[in-house]
């Protein structure tokens, strides 16, 4: 009984500090134009989100009855579907075009190519004539909570008029978001958190000899907004990220993954100080483009003429692509009196206990 007793009250007093330092609730959002520079036709498109379930999922772009209609790029709706290969699970969005079998061929299909315009244009809603010719498209997913890992893959032609499509990986790094809340002060209102978002370069390749990862350039953009942000916001049209596109908060960095050093190749954005008080959701736009500056031959560590934050002329290549991430906050309530209440019984409880068996003994 006097275990049981403890346990009660050690209960008590855990549900009274879990009330008096609720955890912030958020979700990520995020809303991408890519580029297929694969050098093969694709035929969808797979967003994969390590360590979440299809119920983490809460929106997509395109999606049915979700934010945009099904007709705002050419694959229409995606499925959703979870996957478990028996080391990790997650969930995967797949944008896919439907194969004819009497024909032997694919319904829609993006081709490969140069697309040189940063705008949010590869959908219907876009700023350019989207069409079967454009060599881009527009996808998008939101989640009730972050994913261990991101990983974007474009599904490309196996061979000509096959159904077998190949997964190749998409160089679009995605943001991982860490929301660090303030100290608690009794009786004062909850103060603004550190909002934290993190990308990373393209992944070091697989091979007997260690190669450096892909370099890619980034250019990255910031905004505060006092609402939330749905994924039908997040299009280069919308006001709030019109707006995130006027705060430019690096102007180039280059990110390149290193084979000796797991820390390298990591962009984070937003640890040197709280979002402003009031702010409900933090938009970030990052556009990635091709580093086409001298590399080393035997590793392809990139060599920048004028250092990693300052591109040389002809150092910066083709659009990549451009995601437009937001993160949207809940600040937890100020505590009632009644939880420090209590606490306060429970901690009296926990201290009688304790001296009935400092007596005992």
């Amino acid at each position: 009984m006097r275990l049981l007793g403890n346990a009660v009250a050690s209960a008590v007093v855990l549900a009274a500090l879990s009330g008096a330092v609720e955890a912030q609730v958020f979700g990520p959002l995020a809303n991408f134009d890519v580029v297929n520079n694969t050098g093969s036709t694709a035929h969808g498109f797979e967003i994969e989100l390590e360590d979440l379930h299809s119920s983490n999922i809460t929106d997509t772009f395109g999606g049915e009855g979700r934010g945009f209609p099904t007709t705002v790029q050419r694959y229409g709706a995606p499925s959703i579907v979870n996957y478990s290969d028996g080391v990790t699970f997650g969930v995967r969005v797949i944008y896919q075009a439907t194969f004819d079998s009497l024909s032997s061929s694919w319904n829609v299909g993006t081709p490969t190519g140069v697309f040189n315009n940063p705008g949010d244009s590869c959908w219907t809603g876009g700023g350019i004539g989207y069409g079967p010719s454009t060599p881009c498209d527009h996808f998008g997913v939101g989640t009730n909570k972050n994913p261990t890992r991101t990983t974007y893959r474009w599904l490309t032609e196996t061979a000509p008029n096959s159904p077998t499509l190949t997964r190749t990986v998409a160089n679009i790094p995605a943001p991982n978001w860490n929301v660090i809340p303030a100290p608690v002060v009794v009786g004062q209102p909850p103060a603004p958190p550190v909002v934290v978002a993190r990308i990373e370069a393209p992944p070091v390749p697989e091979g007997p000899e260690p190669q450096f990862g892909t370099p890619i350039w980034v250019k990255v953009f910031t905004t505060e907004v006092e609402q939330h942000i749905e994924l039908e916001d997040l299009v280069a049209n919308n006001p709030n990220v019109q707006a995130a596109r006027s705060k430019t908060e690096i102007e180039w960095m280059l990110l390149q993954s290193d084979p000796k050093n797991a820390a390298a190749g990591v962009l984070e954005n937003g640890a040197a100080a709280p979002v402003r008080e009031k702010a409900e959701a933090v938009i970030r736009r990052y556009e990635f483009y091709e580093y086409t500056g001298e590399v080393n031959p035997e590793d392809n560590e990139a060599k920048p003429l004028l250092g990693d934050s300052h591109p040389s002329p002809g150092e910066i290549g083709n659009y990549l692509g451009a995601q437009n991430a937001a993160l949207n906050l809940a600040l937890a309530p100020i505590p009632e009196p009644e939880t420090y209440a209590l606490m306060a019984a429970g901690l009296l409880v926990v201290a009688g206990a304790a001296r009935r068996r400092a007596r005992r003994r």
